[in-house]
């Protein structure tokens, strides 16, 4: 089954940056998209930016001109750069495959996430 690893969350004052990693255990060479999903207290879980195989990338309009996702296929990685933070970013931050990986069960499988508060 695979793995995924977030990393770079954070408490930050609005305005402030972050840069978000997610380490997958498996390759995703041959994964057409890898996103980045958001999940907003008491809100369900929402893809806030992809990017494709040969680097083309799509936002949500929330965070478009503020969030860049990027992808190193050599190192099994996702990365989303966030800046000009906003307090309606806050939430846990989810890196998966699109559509998500399955579990052994058959469900989606889903990292343990990471923590962005953005708060003044």
């Amino acid at each position: 089954q695979v793995q995924i690893v977030e990393s770079g969350g954070g408490l930050v004052q609005p305005g402030a940056s972050l840069r978000l990693a997610c380490v997958v255990s498996e390759s995703i060479g041959s994964v057409t998209d890898m996103g980045w999903y958001r999940q907003a207290p008491a809100m369900q879980r929402e893809m806030v930016a992809r990017v494709g195989s040969g680097g083309s990338a799509f936002y949500t309009t929330s965070v478009e001109d503020r969030f860049t996702i990027s992808r190193d296929n050599a190192k099994n990685t996702v990365y989303l750069q966030m800046n000009s933070l906003l307090p309606e970013d806050t939430g846990v931050y989810y890196c998966n495959r699109v559509p998500p990986y399955k579990s052994g069960s058959g469900y989606d499988y889903w990292g343990q996430g990471t923590q962005v508060t953005v708060s003044s």
